[in-house]
C-alpha cells in the first residue's frame, strides 16, 4: 500500500511539471522558441479573417530595400514606413496626427488620444483594437503591399475601475523579416499566451508614464520579457516620466538619445544587445 501510494505522488508531480512545461513556458524560453515573428493567432483563441487589400496607388518611400522608417509623432503616435510605400499611424486619433494621410490606421479604446471620430477619408483601413459591437475581442490580420498588421487584444481598466476584457490590442506589424510592436495603452503584465502570440519582437514601442497605462516596475518585466532588440518609449508626459523611468532601467539596458524623431531600422542593423532607444516627443 505504501508503494503504490508513494507511486501515485511521483506519478502526479510528474504528471503536473510536464503539464507547466507545456502551458506556462518560463518568457525567456518561450521567446528563444519562436522561429520567426508569425506564430498562429490560434494560440489566443481568436478565429483571424485575413485581408489582403491591394498596393496600388502606394507612393514608394525613400528607403532601401530592407530598410523600416519610425517617426515618433507624438504622445502614442508613431509613423511606420515601408519601402514598398505602406504607411501606417498607430493610435491614432483627432489631436496628434501625422502630416501625411496613412494608408493603415491602428487605435486603442483607452482615450481620446488614442483613437479618432473623425478619421481621415483618405484612410485606406481603419483598425480599432476592440470590437465596437461588444461580441469579444477585436481580430484584425490586414496585408497591404510588402507590410502585414496584425493585433493580440489585451485588458484595459474601465473608468468605473473594473476590467474592460480585451478593451485593447498590442498591434505588430510586419515588414519583410522586422517584427515591430506597438504596446498601446497596456494595462497589465503580458501573460505567456500573449507571448507566444506576439512570437518574435525586433522593435517594441512601449509606455512608460506609469500611471495610466502599466507601472514602470510592471513594463520592465514586460521588456525582459520580450527581448526586443531596439525598445523606443512613449507616453511619458514629460522629461521628468521619461527619467524615472531611464533611472530603473538604466542598469538593464544602454540608452541611445537621438535629436530627431525619426529611426530608420533593418533586420540586419539591429544592435547585438537589447538598446532603449529615445526619440524626442511626448
Amino acid at each position: 500500500m505504501r508503494r503504490a501510494t508513494t507511486f501515485g505522488t511521483g506519478f502526479r508531480l510528474g504528471l503536473i511539471a510536464l503539464l507547466a512545461m507545456w502551458l506556462g513556458p518560463a518568457p525567456a524560453r518561450a521567446q528563444a522558441d519562436v522561429p520567426g515573428c508569425r506564430p498562429d493567432m490560434a494560440s489566443l483563441g481568436l478565429p483571424i479573417q485575413r485581408v489582403n487589400l491591394a498596393s496600388r496607388d502606394l507612393t514608394m518611400a525613400n528607403l532601401g530595400k530592407d530598410e523600416v522608417r519610425i517617426t515618433f509623432v507624438g504622445h502614442a503616435t508613431f509613423l511606420i514606413e515601408s519601402a514598398g510605400g505602406v504607411k501606417v499611424a498607430t493610435d491614432y486619433n483627432d489631436y496628434v496626427r501625422p502630416q501625411v494621410t496613412p494608408d493603415i490606421a491602428t487605435m486603442n479604446k483607452a482615450h481620446s488620444t488614442h483613437n479618432s471620430r473623425n478619421p481621415d477619408p483618405g484612410i485606406k483601413q481603419l483598425l480599432p483594437g476592440w470590437d465596437p459591437t461588444g461580441r469579444g475581442a477585436a481580430r484584425h490580420d490586414v496585408t497591404m503591399g510588402d507590410m502585414r498588421v496584425r493585433n493580440v487584444p489585451t485588458n484595459i481598466r474601465s473608468y468605473s475601475g473594473s476590467t474592460d476584457f480585451d478593451g485593447n490590442s498590442i498591434f505588430v506589424f510586419e515588414i519583410g523579416d522586422l517584427c515591430i510592436a506597438h504596446l498601446g495603452h497596456l494595462h497589465h503584465p503580458l501573460e505567456p499566451g500573449h507571448l507566444r502570440a506576439l512570437g518574435r519582437v525586433d522593435v517594441v514601442l512601449f509606455p512608460v508614464d506609469g500611471s495610466y497605462t502599466l507601472d514602470q516596475e510592471g513594463m520592465l518585466e514586460v521588456l525582459k520579457s520580450l527581448q526586443a532588440r531596439v525598445m523606443i518609449p512613449m507616453h511619458f508626459f514629460g522629461g521628468s516620466t521619461l527619467s524615472r523611468f531611464l533611472a530603473r532601467s538604466q542598469d538593464s539596458w544602454p540608452v541611445e538619445r537621438r535629436e530627431q524623431p525619426v529611426i530608420t531600422v533593418t533586420k540586419d542593423g539591429l544592435p547585438a544587445r537589447p538598446t532603449m532607444i529615445v526619440l524626442p516627443g511626448n
